[in-house]
């Protein structure tokens, strides 16, 4: 008997014929002699819903309030799949994030967990019950107020009660069948991955691929936590995240490139005319970084002789734009530069695999394969298993599905099925 924690995305458990899907599902699981802790996510859109109400009643809600407002999608979601469970005759318990011990720092709408006490948890399991828990949401020990972890915040619940519980899997359930080679919505050919290391998730996370979240990513590899990624939709196996490929995997496995992911979400503001000068870059991404905005992809031209001026560009999220370019206006006399550009219409598109340490001429193929479908480069960033550019939204599509032809990775098999469409 195994201690397995399970988390199912908003479009698992949609409406109720999903809870009841999933309720059927946890069942047979508890049947198969295993403990389940499940994690869940508020139905649906229900989310958004919330944040567009608050917005009509306030144009800048209090982060207190809105915390207690959206932690509610996450309660009803548990409450009515402790409901269906009980109805197929096992115990089921529901507890709020706070209930099952997760202590997050006081950030409202982005804290992180710093520990969990599962104790409740705990006991619910050793008196045979089913323990299902909120997703996305904590408690701060200091204040007392209830917290939410930000966007993907339920993945990273359920890695960390995984963690804290000694679980022998995590399972993140989700519209899809696993993780695949590119989002099957633009690549329908793409083929699905039997394994991906932490290290390939974490680039592919951070370069768009929405399956898993970052955060829950880094507290996998943290905790050496397996993750298996799979559909609530169908009993296929899914994709595990896992340390390191197994020995003796399938030439899929041994892939130079483990995946392709794209990301539409990035903006592009370059400070033209800045002096160069020793320090000058620091102020500006200092006032950057003391709002708390997250920084991408940066490139910095060479100064030009005659004039000692040069040019700094950047990406950083949309809904951070305007917010960037008003602080840089702040500085724009004490820095000296001539002038800001922001341009919201670009996409990011990355290559990602554990192969490119040893496979020379990755950087080469992927350039060729870009040119010949058209696609004009605008940044570059690499790391030691990832190249990311920077190009046209409107022709990002096209490239990732030129890339992923040219590193022979679409499938031969029937076309990626995306069972509930939101990839969540």
């Amino acid at each position: 008997m195994g201690l397995i924690v399970q988390k199912y995305g908003g479009s698992s458990v949609a409406d109720a014929e999903g809870l009841k899907r999933v309720a059927n599902r946890i069942v047979a699981t508890k049947k198969a002699g295993h403990q389940v802790v499940v994690v869940v996510s508020a139905m649906g859109d229900t989310t958004d819903e919330l944040l567009d109400l608050a917005n009509q009643v306030s144009p800048l809600p209090n982060g207190r309030e809105l915390d207690m407002l959206l932690t509610a999608g996450e309660r009803i979601s548990m409450a009515l799949l402790a409901m269906a469970i009980n109805n197929l005759g096992h115990e089921a318990r529901s507890f709020t994030g706070s209930q099952a011990g997760v202590l997050t720092t006081s950030t409202h709408g982005r804290a992180r967990i710093i520990d969990v006490a599962p104790g409740r948890i705990t006991e619910a399991l050793a008196e045979g019950a089913i323990a299902i828990v909120a997703g996305f949401q904590g408690i701060n020990q200091e204040t007392k107020d209830v917290t939410t972890l930000g966007r993907g915040g339920s993945d990273t619940t359920a890695v960390a009660l995984a963690a804290a519980l000694e679980a022998d899997v995590c399972e993140i359930y989700t519209d899809v069948d696993g993780i695949f080679t590119a989002d099957p919505r633009v690549v329908p050919s793409a083929r699905k991955l039997k394994t991906v290391t932490y290290e390939e998730m974490l680039e592919l996370a951070a370069s768009g691929a929405k399956v898993l979240h970052l955060r829950c990513v880094e507290y996998a590899r943290r905790y050496d936590m397996p993750i298996h990624v799979r559909s609530s939709f169908s009993n296929n196996e899914g994709t595990w995240v896992v340390k390191d490929h197994p020995e003796g995997g399938t030439n899929m496995e041994q892939a130079v490139i483990a995946g392709i992911a794209h990301d539409k979400s990035e903006a592009k503001v370059t400070v033209v005319g800045v002096p160069d000068r020793a320090g000058i870059a620091a102020r500006i991404f200092q006032a950057i970084a003391d709002a708390d905005i997250n920084i991408d992809m940066i490139v910095q031209n060479v100064s030009a002789a005659a004039t000692g001026l040069t040019d700094i560009s950047f990406t950083l999220p949309k809904t951070e734009g305007s917010n960037a370019t008003t602080i840089l206006q702040r500085i724009q006399g004490e820095i000296g530069f001539s002038s800001i550009q922001y341009d919201d219409q670009i996409g990011k598109l990355s290559l990602v695999g554990a192969g490119m340490r040893s496979h020379p001429g990755v950087t080469a193929n992927f350039f060729s394969c870009l040119a010949d479908a058209g696609v004009n480069i605008e940044m570059i960033s690499t790391s030691e298993i990832r190249i990311s550019i920077i190009c046209r939204e409107s022709d990002l599509d096209k490239g990732v599905r030129a890339a992923h032809t040219a590193f022979d990775l679409d499938a031969d098999q029937v076309e990626a099925v995306v069972y509930g469409g939101s990839g969540r």
